[in-house]
C-alpha cells in the first residue's frame, strides 16, 4: 500500500472531505487556503482564496457544483467549485468551527466557536434562493451545546441534522423545527470528529479521552468502543468492510511519558464488531489530524500535523483477509 503524498498545505491539515463520487478530495488546513485533488493521482487541482483565517472545516454538495467553508477569520464561505469563485460570506462574530450541506443541498448549517463572550451556535442558511439577501439571514439558530461545536452534519434522512462538540455531548436536532430532540454524553473530554456509516444507521465519534464509539443513529446509544493510548481526532466507517479507521496522537512536547509508542503517529485500522486493532499504517510525522475513507471504501486519506495528506489506496490482499 504505497501512499501518494499530497503537498500543497504550508500549516496543518484541519479536514478531508471526498465528493459523493469519490473523483475529488477537498482539504483544509491552517494556512487560510482550502484546497481540491484529483484522488487519482494526487493532483493539486486548484485553491480557494478569501479567508484570512485557519479554515476548519469544508462541504461539498451532492454534485461537486458548491463547496462551503469555515475559518478563524469569523466567516463561512460558499464558493463555485470548479472556479473558485465565491458566492456568499456569512460573517459571524467568532470563529466558524464547522459547516454542512443538507442531504438536499438546499441549506446550510454553520457553527461558531465558544469564544469572545460568544456562545457557541449553529445557524441554518438556505442557499436554493435566488436572492443573496434572503440567503445571508440565518432562517434559525440552534442552541444547545455548552462548549465550541466541532462538527455537524446532516443525515440523509433529510429530517435529521447532528452536532457534537468539546462538551463531550452528541445532538440530534429537527431540521424542519431547529428543536434539539436528543442529547447524550458519550465522551468525558472533547468530542473531536463525527462521520456517519454509508447506510447513516451509525455514527463514530472521536475523542481526546482516547477513544472512539459507534453509536446507533436512531437511539444515539453507544454500540462500540475503540479504546487507544492517546487522543483520537479523526474517526471513520469503512463503507464495504466491518472496519473502523482512527488517527489522532500528541506532539512530543504533550507527551509526559516517554512510553515505547510516544510520539509514534500512525493510522489505526480496528475490527467493527470485534473491537480489535487489525492494522497500523505508518508514515505521519506529527498528529493525524483528520482521517476519511473514499465512498468507494478503496481508498483512504489522512491528513496531519506536518502539512501532508497521504492517499492510501488498499491492495487486494486487504480485501480477502481472513479478519473480514
Amino acid at each position: 500500500m504505497r501512499p501518494l503524498i499530497l503537498k500543497g498545505h504550508e500549516r496543518p491539515l484541519t479536514m478531508l472531505k471526498y465528493n459523493s463520487e469519490g473523483d475529488l478530495l477537498f482539504s483544509t488546513a491552517k494556512d487560510s487556503t482550502p484546497t481540491v485533488w484529483w484522488t487519482s493521482n494526487g493532483e493539486r487541482i486548484g485553491t480557494y482564496r478569501g479567508h484570512s483565517g485557519a479554515v476548519w472545516a469544508i462541504d461539498v454538495n451532492k454534485d461537486s457544483t458548491r463547496v462551503v467553508t469555515g475559518s478563524a477569520d469569523n466567516s463561512a464561505k460558499l464558493w463555485k467549485a470548479e472556479t473558485g469563485e465565491c458566492l456568499l460570506t456569512w460573517v459571524h462574530k467568532s470563529p466558524v468551527r464547522c459547516v454542512c450541506f443538507s442531504s438536499d443541498d438546499r441549506l446550510v448549517f454553520v457553527a461558531t466557536s465558544m469564544l469572545m463572550g460568544q456562545s457557541s451556535e449553529i445557524y441554518q442558511y438556505r442557499v436554493d434562493t435566488e436572492s443573496s439577501e434572503e440567503a445571508s439571514v440565518p432562517i434559525r439558530t440552534l442552541s444547545g451545546h455548552s462548549a465550541t461545536v466541532t462538527r455537524v452534519l446532516c443525515h440523509p434522512n433529510g429530517a435529521s441534522l447532528i452536532s457534537t462538540g468539546e462538551d463531550g455531548t452528541v445532538r440530534k436536532w429537527d431540521i424542519e423545527t431547529g428543536r434539539n430532540t436528543e442529547t447524550v454524553t458519550v465522551h468525558q473530554k472533547p468530542v473531536n470528529d463525527l462521520q456517519l456509516s454509508k447506510s447513516g444507521g451509525q455514527l463514530i465519534t472521536a475523542s481526546s479521552d482516547f477513544s472512539a464509539k459507534i453509536l446507533d443513529f436512531r437511539s444515539l446509544k453507544v454500540l462500540k468502543t475503540f479504546l487507544t493510548d492517546r487522543p483520537v481526532n479523526s474517526a471513520a466507517i469503512s463503507p464495504i468492510l466491518p472496519h473502523v479507521l482512527l488517527g489522532g496522537g500528541q506532539e512530543a512536547s504533550q507527551v509526559t511519558t516517554t512510553g515505547d509508542r510516544a510520539g509514534r503517529f500512525e493510522a489505526r485500522l480496528f475490527h467493527l464488531i470485534y473491537e480489535e486493532e487489525i492494522g497500523i499504517i505508518r508514515g505521519h510525522f506529527g498528529p493525524i489530524n483528520t482521517v476519511a475513507f473514499s465512498p468507494d471504501g478503496r481508498q483512504f486519506a489522512s491528513g496531519a500535523e506536518e502539512g501532508f495528506i497521504r492517499l492510501h489506496n488498499f491492495d487486494e490482499d486487504y480485501f480477502q483477509a481472513s479478519y473480514n
